[in-house]
Formats: structure tokens, sequence, C-alpha cells
């Protein structure tokens, strides 16, 4: 058999992937027609099939799943390799400034640094919290370089990777009042409760994302006072005043006497993913998102701290 070259082993670990062929021409910049011949060239290579396409589905045969698992980790350490490569070209040193929303992404950050500190001796990295009521403003005032904070981000002039964790939103309530007998809500309970929103500067969809103004079948939702920060934030919701709309996290870090977290039953989770000024990716900063990608990715399938999980697609 001889060699495959790179085209073919693109082709056939983002088909692998997406399972479309649609989606890996769209990836590759590529016809539909040239992915079916990249994939028809690697099979007579093999001398077998890869794949099972049929109208309505491609999946993987056992022989392509084999060589999928055999090939990943070699593509990712050649990437890895050119990167490295790359990033002592550029020279990857100073100070990388990070920021965090919440304690989970506070230690998948941390843990990164010092993936990236091991690797990068000169390059030193600064984290601190992204304030709530300011979510994007250090960034774009360059305090920090980038951040690791929630999904989606709507910004002409951010951008953002996949999600890195993922955990379950959750409803904090006061313990006397009778939601909290429930333990478990759906989003139409929110009308029953007023939402304590968030002061500061946040873009419309992140304030309803915060404070939907509807339920989902239409109900209003009442607004309770604004907060700049989670400590203040549950402080009110034990004193009666409203709820909070938070995530999962908050009962292991933020617990204390008052306070009960009621689980939904039909809330979508948070994603935290890397977001960053567009037109503004230095070597450090790219090397820093390969490092807690790899963090991420090391760790997919394991819950740590407040139910919260690495995303399993990072």
């Amino acid at each position: 058999m001889t060699s495959m070259d790179r085209d073919e082993l693109e082709c056939f670990l983002i088909l692998a992937e997406e399972l479309h062929f649609g989606r890996t021409a769209e990836r590759m910049r590529l016809s539909r027609a040239r992915v079916s011949q990249l994939v028809q060239r690697l099979e007579r290579r093999v001398g077998a099939l890869l794949f099972v396409r049929t109208s309505r589905r491609v999946s993987l045969t056992a022989l392509g799943r084999q060589l999928r698992a055999d090939l990943e980790p070699h593509h990712r350490a050649i990437d890895a390799a050119l990167a490295k490569a790359a990033d002592a070209a550029r020279g990857v040193s100073g100070v990388l400034h990070v920021g965090f929303s919440g304690p989970p992404a506070g230690e998948l950050v941390m843990r990164a640094a010092d993936a990236l500190r091991a690797a990068h001796p000169e390059l030193d990295v600064e984290f601190c919290e992204v304030p709530l009521s300011d979510p994007y403003g250090p960034l774009r005032k360059g305090e920090f370089d980038l951040q690791l904070t929630e999904l989606p981000v709507r910004e002409e002039d951010l951008g953002e990777g996949p999600a890195l964790l993922t955990e379950e939103r959750v409803l904090a309530v006061a313990s006397g009042h009778p939601l909290a007998a429930r333990r478990r809500v759906s989003l139409e309970d929110l009308a029953e409760v007023p939402l304590l929103s968030v002061a500061g500067e946040l873009p419309a969809y992140r304030q309803e994302y915060q404070v939907p103004a509807h339920t989902p079948a239409g109900r209003p939702v009442a607004r309770g006072p604004a907060v700049t920060n989670v400590q203040e934030a549950l402080m009110l919701v034990a004193a009666g005043k409203g709820a909070f709309l938070t995530a999962a996290h908050t009962a292991t870090y933020y617990a204390r006497p008052g306070v009960s977290y009621l689980t939904f039953d039909d809330a979508a989770p948070v994603g935290y993913g890397l977001v960053w000024r567009v037109g503004d990716s230095t070597g450090a900063v790219r090397a820093f998102a390969r490092a807690a990608l790899k963090v991420a990715r090391s760790s997919a399938g394991t819950a740590v701290a407040g139910g919260v999980r690495p995303a399993e697609a990072a």
C-alpha cells in the first residue's frame, strides 16, 4: 500500500467526525465530488470500505473506526509539533492575561496555564475572574488577552471557540419559598417568582438569558433587584427578594444557609468557551487555546466539582 497524502488524511478524519459529505466539503472548502473522490482513493489504498453510505446516512465500518482510532493521536501530535515550532519562530513569551467566569472555568484556566508554562517557560500566565456585571469590558480594554466565559457571545469584535465545559442551570430560591419544596422545576415556574437581574454593561441577549421576559408559554416573568456579583445575589435570595438563575457550580462553591438550588427539567446547559478580540490572536493566545483544549479533552466525560463536565465535543 502506498502512503496516505495529507488531503486524504484530513478528509477521512473530518468525514469520520461529521458523518456528512456536505459538511465535510464545507470544512475543507472542497466540492462534495472531490470529498467523495478522496474517500474512494483512500479506500482503494486500504483495499476495503471505510464508510457505509446510504441515501440517508453515513457511518464508519469497523475497519474505519479502527483506522480513526489509530490515526487521530498521531494527527494531533503532528499538528501540535507544527504549532510548537511556529510558536518558537514567533516567540511565545512575556505575560498572558486570561479571564475566567466562575470557579470551574478558573480551575481549567489554571491547569492550562500550568501546561503552557511547562512547554514555554519564557511565558508567564496571570488570570483574574471576569466581572459578572461587565463580561466583555476588560477583554475589550486589553486587560485580558482572552477569557473562558459563558457562551454564546454574539459580539462582532469578539471571536469564540467551542464549549470546553458544560454544566446544568439551576434556580436559586429562598429555602422558605414554596418552590423550594419541589427540588425540580421547569422554565414555566419562572413566572412564580421575581428574578434578580445583573446590573452593568450586559448586552440585551445576555440579560434575556439571565432574566427572560417571558416563559416559553408566554407568561410574564417579574424582574427583581439588580446585582453586581454572585454573593450579592445569594444574599438577596436568602432574604426572599427574588430568585437567581445560575449555574450548578454555585451550589458547591457559594453554599450558604437560607438558599435552595432547584434543578431544571427543561433548561439548556451552560457552556463555557474561550473568547478573544477579533484580529488580535497572538502566538501566546493560540498556544493557550491549544493547552486549554488539550486539558478539556483529557478530562472529557469526567464530572468535576459542582457537576461540571468538560465538553465531549471540544
